[in-house]
């Protein structure tokens, strides 16, 4: 079980408001009696921020913002002390454009090649006013930016595929991979456990960079025919970073895959490349039982063609927040509540993200608040993923929750999250944060769904149910009306089960209510 760490909002250690790795290790007993296996670090390098991190400009340094690279130090330690393993953000598609590399080229002219580590070009069009192709950026607006030549003309266009602050590689330039090389040796020797791979599907781009089809800009690659990923030179990249993990026995690379195909998401996942890859289904899938079952089936299918291992999420920072996907309010965790369960049953490796055990739902933040580049990339049209990323609520009954010492923190925090805190869950034994340490703590000692297969998988009426080989079986009801549980013990409901009349309550009579998931052995 991995656990994301936001780190930004997940806990304050000095009072400035933000996130820091010294508050992550605070908090690292909170992590281990919730039953967390590993950490997923979001980007704590050294950064501008003006995408939170994921525009690097040196890869091999942590950012004082996070407490330097002594507090990363500090972190890893006192988590191997726990059997916690450690893996960071790994950024290779792109640098920030304060990265020294991007400063170079742009001081260098056209030609060199110092601009040979991007992906600079002419203009089209009349003097080259306008960009080599109609690419569009994942943030929104074009995903080319004219640069202001040494001599001060207007001059050639660099590709961002998102932000303009984050600048693409040329992965056909080998100084790309050297210094990658030396950038996952220098965290690996430190004693990192492994990488989560950004836009792992990116990085290698077609040599003629051709037009995209103009449909709705989406947050990553929907089609296999969308060039700006899923090229198949990345898979040679994969190759590379995997023949360097392998020097660490144990190591893992985890890759950021928004591939939809199953043979084409396979292919990351053969044997020299990726260890594990993000199928996104379950999280695009709504809380119906047609379109959960179809999630599962083709998520097992897919790593089946490589006999990989599968992964399950529900959340993260890219995305809405599951309560409030599912409808928010009481509906909304409730269904949240019973895919936790869904989730925690399938065979594989599960992640789960910051505050997703307490049942936090995304947050409705003022315009003046929003820092996510989306917003002002989208002319204001998109809201972006600060909703999803508000800071961890600990303890107290007003913000800033014990996060922090100060209340203005990075994001505002909402007042009525007061009910929400680690401190008061602990408090209540039937609230989220317990339900989720009871399925995290059977999953482990009981279940042993990590290394299972499903023998059953079906969706009928409404009713999602599978059954693995170690005689677990999870029902699920998206319907509307109370479904009969098949006979045996009830390990774990996500809500209180019903019996048809006072007559028939016994443990082979009950009833599972509509937005319930229930765990039968």
């Amino acid at each position: 079980m991995f656990y994301q760490v936001y780190p930004r909002s997940f806990h304050d250690s000095d009072g400035d408001g933000v996130g820091d790795l010294d508050g992550v290790t605070a908090k690292l007993d909170y992590l281990s009696e919730l039953g967390v296996d590993a950490l997923w670090l979001n980007p704590v390098t050294v950064s501008p921020m003006a995408d939170h991190g994921y525009d690097v400009a040196d890869p091999r340094d942590i950012d004082p913002l996070f407490g330097g690279i002594d507090a990363l130090d500090r972190l890893i330690a006192a988590a191997h002390d726990r059997g916690i393993r450690i893996t960071m953000d790994l950024v290779p598609n792109h640098t920030s454009s304060a990265h020294p590399w991007f400063q170079a080229a742009l001081a260098a002219g056209p030609g060199s090649a110092q601009r040979e580590r991007y992906i600079f070009r002419e203009g089209t069009g009349p003097d080259g006013l306008l960009p080599p192709n109609n690419w569009i950026s994942v943030f929104g607006g074009p995903a080319w930016t004219r640069i202001v030549e040494p001599d001060g003309q207007p001059g050639q266009w660099y590709l961002h595929l998102f932000d303009p602050e984050q600048p693409d590689l040329n992965w056909d330039n080998p100084e790309v991979f050297e210094d990658l090389e030396k950038t996952l040796r220098f965290w690996l020797d430190r004693g990192v456990d492994g990488f989560r791979i950004d836009v792992a599907h990116g990085m290698a781009k077609p040599p003629d960079l051709p037009d995209m089809e103009i449909a709705e800009n989406r947050m990553l690659a929907e089609t296999a025919s969308d060039p700006r990923f899923d090229h198949q030179g990345v898979h040679d990249i994969h190759r590379n970073i995997r023949s360097v993990l392998d020097d660490y026995p144990g190591a893992v690379a985890v890759g950021e895959v928004w591939v939809y195909d199953n043979a084409a998401f396979a292919a990351y996942l053969r044997a020299d490349e990726l260890h594990l890859g993000f199928n996104f289904r379950l999280v695009r899938a709504d809380f119906d039982a047609d379109e959960i079952h179809d999630a599962i089936e083709n998520s097992l299918a897919a790593v089946a063609l490589e006999n990989a291992t599968p992964t399950w999420t529900l959340s993260n920072h890219d995305v809405e927040r599951e309560v409030t996907r599912y409808g928010g309010g009481a509906l909304g965790l409730a269904r949240a509540r019973a895919m936790a369960l869904v989730m925690l049953a399938l065979p594989g490796v599960v992640f789960v993200y910051n505050g997703e055990e307490l049942g936090l739902p995304n947050v409705d933040l003022p315009d003046e608040v929003l820092q996510d580049p989306v917003w002002e990339r989208s002319d204001r049209t998109e809201r972006g993923r600060d909703g999803c990323r508000v800071p961890m609520p600990w303890s107290g009954d007003a913000p800033p929750f014990g996060f922090s010492t100060t209340a203005d923190t990075w994001l505002p925090m909402p007042a009525e999250w007061s009910s929400l805190t680690v401190e008061r869950q602990l408090a209540e034994p039937d609230s989220v944060l317990h339900f989720f340490r009871r399925a995290l703590r059977l999953r482990r000692d009981r279940c042993g769904v990590d290394g299972a297969t499903l023998t059953q998988l079906s969706a009928e009426d409404g009713v999602v149910t599978f059954r693995t080989d170690g005689g677990l079986t999870c029902v699920l009801n998206a319907g509307e009306r109370p479904v009969d549980l098949p006979p045996g013990e009830v390990l774990l409901a996500s809500a209180p089960l019903q019996a048809p009349s006072p007559s028939l309550r016994s443990t082979q009579d009950r009833r599972l209510p509509p937005d319930t998931a229930a765990w039968v052995v």
